[in-house]
């Protein structure tokens, strides 16, 4: 049976008073009352929805070392309403399987990853765990000044601290929050790993916008769409970014820029 960390219970308390918040009354059909102090439902109203005990729901907001069943989370991520991509980060603070889903399989990295990535015509690159670049090409390089043609390695340094990034990507404030929301749904992989966690730690210390991103406690599945750029050289360009985990390593991410228009 897997214990949870100290980081991760609390971690996960935050999450749950996180998104309890973002309830209200009339999204679940409650009476709203007259006498709300606190944004959102209140813990006993959650927990009466999730068919949990109160106490105990108060404690694992608290994060306290209290046993949690796949059952109660199943309950809770329906009564909070949770995206599948929320409720699987849910389940991975927690420790345990969701008896509804998939459990993934041990990661490796391909040895051929450097081929298959010189051969994409347009700009390519993988990402490891910690969102570091492992692998890209030379259109990539082009692309990205300041991050790969540099010696900054890591996607979340360069976006939040180096102030190119701002000005290449264009509309930094929302793309920039939407980066911490997807790293979050990675980052509950890797709670126990030293790195990862101090990786975060800088980055809130450093970046007022990534703390105060971090502190949503958002989580969002990384997906593509219409990406632009105002690149210093060769002026505004638009891509359509497309992300590929790898069959065997669900850690390593490829990402593909198809120019568009």
């Amino acid at each position: 049976m897997k214990t949870m960390s100290t980081q991760a219970r609390q971690e996960l308390g935050a999450f749950l008073r996180s998104h309890r918040e973002r309830l209200t009354p009339d999204m679940l059909g409650l009476d709203p009352g007259t006498r709300r102090r606190t944004p959102g439902l209140r813990r006993e109203e959650i927990a009466q929805l999730g068919g949990v005990s109160a106490t105990w729901y108060t404690w694992i907001e608290q994060g306290r070392d209290v046993g949690v069943s796949p059952a109660a989370l199943m309950r809770l991520a329906r009564a909070m309403r949770l995206t599948a991509t929320e409720r699987a980060y849910l389940f991975e603070l927690s420790g345990k399987l969701d008896p509804e889903g998939v459990p993934e399989r041990e990661p490796t990295i391909p040895a051929d990853l450097v081929a298959i990535v010189d051969a994409i015509a347009a700009p390519a690159y993988v990402l490891d765990r910690g969102w570091s670049a492992l692998v890209w090409n030379v259109p990539a390089e082009r692309l990205f000044t300041g991050w790969l043609d540099g010696a900054e390695r890591n996607l979340l340094r360069y976006v939040f601290l180096d102030p190119a990034a701002r000005k290449l990507i264009d509309d930094w404030p929302s793309r920039a929050r939407r980066l911490v929301a997807e790293f979050r749904a990675d980052y509950s992989h890797h709670l126990a790993i030293a790195d990862t966690r101090a990786l975060v730690e800088e980055l809130q210390s450093a970046s007022p916008e990534f703390a105060g991103a971090w502190r949503a406690h958002d989580v969002l599945e990384r997906e593509g769409g219409e990406r632009s750029f105002t690149h210093p050289r060769d002026g505004s360009l638009r891509y359509q970014q497309t992300t590929l985990l790898l069959a065997r390593s669900h850690d390593i991410k490829l990402v593909v820029l198809t120019p568009l228009g």
